[in-house]
């Protein structure tokens, strides 16, 4: 029977230094976390371990994919990395609509203080095109609301061929990079935001 065993527990708060746990509620409107290329290849291995029915603990399954992934070539992560790149479009265009719930009570769950000096997060093709189209889109219907801006904007997105998206895909490559090289330097300490918009604001989280 295919198994994988994993100790790995989500949503769950950590309470002070008494060791306990309590589960935090999860919103379900909210989108499902984008994968990483990695990700999709790990999900392939899975199905591929149920449909031959072996049975493999969750270190030793780990364990193979890392292995297998580092033997790849480009050539053969490149399905996996354009999986990644569609699902990413998928995640920004649902969370632009997206509309947390409000924390009340018990339940209210304290966001993590993050480091003022992290660098700021790269942007997909997909933002760059709403950052570029979106102060049009305001002014031709100004009547209409952030949520009717942003399903136009996906709608419009959707529409647009692979030439079209090509100079955001291009922006969103080199702002890649550019994050890369942040990290690498913030992890070393020796990253110095120029300005502001160097600093990430956001408060994402990854599921």
């Amino acid at each position: 029977m295919y198994s994988i065993t994993s100790s790995k527990q989500r949503n769950l708060h950590y309470l002070g230094h008494t060791a306990q746990f309590i589960r935090m509620p999860k919103d379900p409107k909210k989108p499902k976390g984008r994968m990483s290329a990695y990700a999709f290849f790990v999900q392939e291995r899975r199905l591929y371990y149920r449909n031959k029915g072996l049975n493999v603990n969750f270190t030793e399954f780990s364990r193979e994919c890392a292995s297998l992934w580092k033997e790849l070539s480009d050539v053969q992560k490149a399905k996996y990395v354009k999986s990644a790149e569609m699902d990413k479009t998928r995640y920004d265009e649902e969370m632009l609509t997206y509309t947390p719930p409000s924390d009340t009570g018990s339940k209210r769950r304290k966001k993590k203080k993050k480091d003022p000096r992290l660098p700021k997060r790269n942007m997909s093709a997909f933002f760059f095109f709403c950052a570029e189209k979106r102060p049009k889109l305001r002014s031709q219907t100004p009547g209409a609301t952030v949520g009717q801006i942003a399903k136009q904007l996906g709608e419009a997105w959707k529409l647009m061929t692979s030439e079209q998206k090509a100079p955001y895909e291009l922006s969103a490559k080199a702002d890649k990079t550019r994050y890369e090289h942040d990290m690498e330097l913030y992890k070393k300490g020796q990253f110095v935001p120029v300005n502001q918009e160097d600093v990430d604001e956001t408060d994402e989280d990854d599921d």
